[in-house]
């Protein structure tokens, strides 16, 4: 059995699964609603305040997505609970980050700021006080979808090993390398 597929997930009292016949799962939560579909191989059920992921057999493919769907159903609970959170800093002379709305316009020291449109799944806010670099924070209930705009919004400027300048997750750490001078 997979370790991280025989737990069960845990259903706080605000949150109610169903599954569809046609194997979709959503759970509703106070701050919000997500969907997703799941194999037909994979069974899931809910009992006692519990979501319970099993397999039909110990095929590769089956105990591949048992884990993986008991993280990304684990993931649903929690994001219609409390919700995910991603901070970006952006590191570097004149970088800027300003939002209106969902619109995010970065100045990351091309010719040209970058106008970046955030999904409305997602709740945007910039931050730049004196002395600091300017800080993203993006929130949203759905995983994946946050994780893929932070690292499109990385990709923009990722950090180069030298300086470290570029924009880069405020827990990331980033490996430097000597310059030209430490050669000699």
């Amino acid at each position: 059995m997979s370790r991280i597929g025989k737990q069960p997930v845990t259903l706080a009292q605000s949150v109610t699964v169903t599954i569809n016949g046609d194997n979709a799962i959503t759970v509703k939560g106070p701050k919000g609603t997500l969907t997703q579909s799941i194999d037909r191989d994979i069974k899931v059920e809910v009992k006692d305040n519990q979501v319970l992921v099993t397999r039909p057999t110990d095929q590769i493919r089956h105990r591949a997505m048992h884990g993986l769907y008991r993280s990304l159903v684990s993931n649903m609970v929690k994001g219609v609970t409390e919700g995910f959170t991603k901070r970006l800093e952006l590191v570097g002379v004149g970088y800027k980050a300003t939002n209106a709305g969902n619109t995010l316009d970065l100045s990351l020291g091309y010719s040209h700021n970058i106008i970046f449109d955030v999904p409305k799944e997602l709740k945007v806010t910039t931050l730049t006080e004196k002395g600091q670099n300017p800080k993203i924070t993006l929130e949203s209930i759905d995983n994946q979808l946050l994780g893929a705009v932070a690292a499109k919004i990385r990709s923009l400027r990722k950090p180069e090993p030298y300086k470290g300048k570029g924009v880069r997750y405020s827990d990331e750490y980033i490996r430097r390398k000597a310059g030209k001078a430490a050669g000699k």
